[in-house]
């Protein structure tokens, strides 16, 4: 019995059973037990080769069953060497673009037009005329294969001129001669130089040839044609190799013992007599049920399971005019054929022809013709034929309580009515506003939902009834105008008033222009600190020129320049002028000079005062001053850090002991606290001089 393995299920043969325990990578042998690792493995990185070999190694750890594929990324291109490379995954880098291979076929005349492939391209399929080999005959043959033979013999004279060459449709020259120069005689020991045309004699010694047997050779004198059957007695063995018996040479030795092995159907005993060990497959038949229970399996005797039953059946449609076959047993479970011929059944409506549809099984669907009966109306019925419509039935059945499931609704066959008309007929709303098509049952004077839009007598407005239906009191008359009907104006005249004028008109909705306001306004002048009473007919009648005179109240304009001085023009509308002429004082930029000037010279840039060299030279000493006034102060904070550095080493050495504060420190002047008397009053007085 062959060896598995108790791990990967691989089966070994008994010859082959291994004799060393390995890891799944072979590289260890007898691995240590880890349990955090896969059990027979050694937790290395596996590093066999892929299958099929690609180039790379698998980089999983040690791992039963066989590599997964090559999950390493290269760039390739397509079979046909046209796309573009594209990077894909190792183990699938062979793909093909679906373009047309191009490739020039075997037949040199026509390209491979299968789409992108791997491999050699399949022989030419197109087909064309041929020549033989030895061109005498042509024929319609595939470009693959377009070298073939005729039936006729060459029959060309050999170089001898005695015969006559009789192979069969060749290519290049015959040859010479079969039977010129040296000739062997039957046996093959003697060799004649005789003509073409004549033959090789016998030599008289012993044949010697090989017989048949394979052992013997042949004992008779040299001959022509076949030696005859070895006749030499010797011991021979069965074929099944159980018994000897001396006999001839040309006869087979078969014993009468019938073998005793299981045949391939392991049923049946093999029972062939003197049988060599490869036992013929078991000649009885199955007989077992098929899968179809109809039938027996009439194979010979074999392992596994039966094929399907070979026999077939007729699967008819309702009429029997459409029948398929289909394998046995398969009847109970495929669908009838669908048939190609019109239902014969007559109508069950009240139609002459029922609706065309082809044969089925079961009842005839639902009627869809019109139904095309004669309503009160007069029109004919447009719906579907309803004389078969199924109904549900409600209240038949009551649960007697919760528990009881709802049973599944009962439907019952009934003609029904036909509905409402709904043929569309044209009718008038109320008010006259439109025309719209209604079903016939429903077709009646109706409201369209607008208003009713007909002008009332204040000429201004109209009537914001509903749509209603109006008297007409002369037939005459705008059929547009109010009726007796429609509402009455009891709006305020909105018409529009002259520009300027907020009043309303003192008249109610009334037809044509309205009366001139005669009211006053109380109304702020341009500046906006007196307040005016103007005639509103005066104000809005006034062009711009007036409307500026009017509103004006003939004093000083209060608004302030942006220079800051106060406007000098009287009371006016926008924006006030920007030349302003009040003197102003104008220095340098140290002050020390000073000039007056127009406001508005200055505002414009056109009048400057620059310093002169006594303020230049004020400049350079302040500046001086400030220099040293800093460089002083930077010495002073030396001498103190200095002072302090030294007070704080005598601390540390315990030299100074005396009880004066550890604090204090003699402070030599600076050369800023000794001369700041002689230096700043000079300064001083320079800067009283200058004020």
């Amino acid at each position: 019995f062959p060896c598995c393995s108790p791990k990967c299920r691989f089966e070994y043969k008994r010859s082959e059973t291994p004799s060393r325990y390995y890891c799944y990578c072979g590289k260890v042998e007898n691995p240590t037990v880890d349990p955090w690792l896969v059990p027979h493995s050694c937790g290395q990185i596996c590093e066999r080769e892929f299958k099929p070999s690609c180039g790379h190694k698998c980089l999983l750890l040690c791992h039963p069953g066989p590599c997964p594929p090559c999950p390493k990324m290269v760039t390739t291109t397509c079979h046909c060497k046209k796309a573009k490379p594209v990077p894909r995954r190792c183990s699938a880098k062979e793909w093909s673009c679906r373009l047309p291979c191009g490739r020039m076929l075997l037949c040199g005349q026509h390209a491979c037009e299968n789409p992108c492939h791997a491999g050699d391209c399949q022989p030419c399929p197109r087909v064309s005329k041929q020549w033989c080999i030895c061109g005498r005959q042509t024929a319609e043959r595939l470009c693959a294969s377009p070298q073939w033979q005729c039936d006729q013999v060459c029959g060309k004279c050999l170089p001898c001129g005695n015969h006559t060459c009789e192979q069969v449709c060749h290519a290049g020259p015959c040859g010479d001669c079969p039977r010129s120069g040296k000739r062997s005689c039957p046996c093959g020991k003697t060799k004649f130089t005789l003509p073409c045309t004549e033959d090789v004699p016998t030599c008289g010694d012993s044949c010697d040839k090989v017989l048949e047997c394979g052992i013997h050779k042949c004992s008779q004198r040299c001959h022509r044609g076949p030696c005859e059957i070895c006749r030499q007695e010797v011991e021979k063995q069965c074929r099944c190799g159980k018994h000897t018996k001396r006999m001839p040479c040309h006869k087979p030795y078969l014993c009468e013992t019938k073998c005793t092995k299981i045949r391939d159907c392991q049923k049946h005993q093999c029972r062939r007599k003197c049988c060599s060990g490869n036992c013929p497959p078991c000649d009885q038949v199955c007989g077992r049920t098929l899968g179809c229970r109809n039938h027996k399996c009439p194979s010979g005797c074999h392992r596994g399971s039966c094929n399907p039953c070979p026999e077939t059946v007729d699967v008819k449609c309702n009429c029997g005019k459409t029948v398929i076959k289909v394998p046995c047993g398969r009847e109970r479970t495929i669908r009838p054929p669908k048939c190609k011929q019109l239902c014969s059944r007559p109508p069950t409506c009240h139609h002459s022809t029922q609706e065309k549809h082809y044969c089925h099984f079961g009842r005839c669907p639902p009627c869809r013709q019109p139904c095309q009966k004669t309503l009160m109306c007069g029109h004919l019925c447009p719906v579907s034929c309803h004389d078969e419509a199924l109904v549900k039935q409600t209240g038949l059945h009551q649960s007697a309580g919760p528990w009881e499931q709802p049973s599944e609704p009962a439907f019952i066959q009934t003609a029904l009515p036909c509905p409402p008309c709904e043929v569309p007929i044209p009718v008038e709303c109320l008010g006259q506003h439109e025309v719209s098509l209604l079903s016939c049952h429903s077709a009646h004077p109706y409201s369209c939902k607008r208003f009713c839009g007909r002008l009332l007598d204040c000429q201004n407005h109209t009537c914001m009834k509903e749509c209603h239906h109006v008297t007409r009191l002369n037939s005459s008359a705008d059929g547009k105008k109010a009726g007796p009907e429609c509402s009455q104006c009891e709006e305020e005249c909105t018409k529009p008033r002259p520009a300027g004028c907020p009043h309303r008109c003192v008249l109610p909705c009334h037809p044509g222009d309205c009366p001139s306001c005669l009211q006053m306004l109380k109304i702020k002048c341009h500046c906006k600190l007196s307040v005016l009473y103007i005639e509103c007919l005066k104000l809005t009648c006034a062009d711009v020129k007036e409307k500026e005179l009017l509103i004006s109240c003939k004093n000083q304009c209060p608004k302030e320049l942006p220079c800051g001085h106060r406007c000098k023009e009287v009371c006016h509308s926008g924006s006030c002028p920007l030349n302003c002429n009040q003197k102003v004082k104008l220095r340098c930029l140290c002050k020390r000079l000073k000039k007056e000037v127009q406001c508005s010279k200055i505002q414009e840039g056109q009048v400057s005062l620059e310093c002169d060299a006594l303020c230049k030279e004020m400049k350079r000493k302040a500046y001086e001053i400030k220099e040293a006034e800093a460089k002083a102060a930077l010495e002073e904070e030396k001498r103190r850090q200095q002072a302090e550095l030294e007070a704080f080493e005598n601390r540390l050495k315990g030299r100074r002991k005396n009880k004066r504060r550890k604090d204090e420190v003699e402070v030599e002047q600076s050369s800023w606290q000794k001369y700041k008397n002689l230096i700043m009053l000079p300064v001083f007085g320079v800067a009283v001089v200058m004020v």
